[in-house]
């Protein structure tokens, strides 16, 4: 029987095929949602669908765009924000 903790549908379930011929069920964390512009919630292009320990070992510049705002605003609200910045 599955340990009480792996039976709710938190975990998604992974079947591995073992190299005697078995297939085992390993149970892993879901995905996070995507990561969203901090201004019109537009989903972040550039920015990876992971946990954050899976997160941490990316590199950094990978983890985020790298242009200003990179990672928090989408490019059309980054561009907006420049914009308004230059004219005052």
């Amino acid at each position: 029987m599955t340990s009480p903790r792996h039976r709710a549908r938190t975990f998604r379930r992974v079947y591995t095929k073992l190299p005697g011929n078995s297939v085992v069920i390993h149970y892993k964390k879901r995905k996070p949602s995507r990561a969203k512009c901090g201004n019109c919630s537009k989903a972040l292009a550039g920015v990876p669908r992971e946990r954050p320990t899976l997160r941490a070992k990316i590199p950094k510049s990978s983890r985020r765009p790298e242009r200003p705002y990179g990672g928090v605003l989408c490019a059309s609200c980054m561009r907006e924000k420049i914009k308004l910045a230059s004219r005052n």
